[in-house]
């Protein structure tokens, strides 16, 4: 059995350790940062050409089942998995984390884009954690407000005029969360509904800081794809047991 598992998220990579020695594994990586953390099994970096060229890679290496284990936000891909995938006839399942729930405590502001979200800071505060990723940051590029953008590589679009940039990658402890909010005076706090254990402690750190946090909503996904939680259950779901 071939499975193709798209994504370089950290539930792809132990997606692919499950499952490396059990059948032939292929990760694929987008490619857009610098040095990713590479899965077990083989790996190819780069895009496929659109849905149709995905669909001509399905058939030409033998997949069997593809997972979409991409990121919560990379939303143009998981439409072209699923239209690749019922083209070559091959099985698909997503790996989805499940996104963030407010508790109590929590002081959440929710917007549908970054647009909305740089909107949505008028009147919280003039200094912004920004953790949204380096993908986007033009959305902030008038905003006024002073920004902390923390990101893994380094952006490579306009910024806020007034920014510090912070290269850094998860996991992140509540300990050092707590530490660079206070270090850096943060009023509010700014991320995308990405889910997972990796960068949740952040929020902690808000809501123990008393700041509000503005959360841009995930995108929606293709329909009628079946879902797994974990890399536990899609492994599972793949090896039949």
């Amino acid at each position: 059995m071939h499975v193709l598992i798209l994504g370089g998220t950290s539930e792809a990579r132990a997606l692919a350790g499950l499952l490396h020695g059990e059948v032939r594994v292929t990760s694929s990586l987008a490619g857009r940062v610098a040095n990713p953390r590479l899965p077990e099994g083989e790996v190819r970096i780069g895009g496929f050409g659109g849905a149709d060229g995905l669909a001509e890679w399905l058939a030409e290496h033998a997949v069997d089942t593809v997972i979409d284990a991409t990121h919560p936000f990379a939303e143009r891909m998981s439409f072209h998995a699923a239209r690749a995938a019922a083209t070559a006839h091959v099985p698909l399942l997503a790996l989805r984390r499940p996104g963030w729930v407010p508790g109590e405590g929590d002081d959440w502001r929710s917007v549908a884009s970054l647009e909305e979200a740089a909107g949505a800071l008028d009147g919280l505060g003039d200094r912004v954690f920004l953790t949204t990723g380096r993908m986007g940051l033009a959305a902030f590029a008038a905003c006024p407000q002073w920004f902390l953008v923390r990101s893994v590589d380094a952006p490579d679009t306009p910024t806020p005029a007034r920014a510090e940039i912070l290269l850094d990658r998860g996991p992140f402890s509540l300990e050092g969360e707590r530490a660079l909010l206070a270090a850096h005076r943060i009023d509010v706090l700014v991320t995308k509904d990405s889910g997972g254990a990796a960068t949740a402690p952040k929020l902690t750190a808000a809501r123990e800081a008393g700041l509000p946090v503005v959360v841009v909503r995930r995108p929606p996904v293709p329909s009628g794809v079946p879902v797994a939680a974990t890399p536990e259950e899609a492994a599972a779901r793949v090896l039949g047991r």
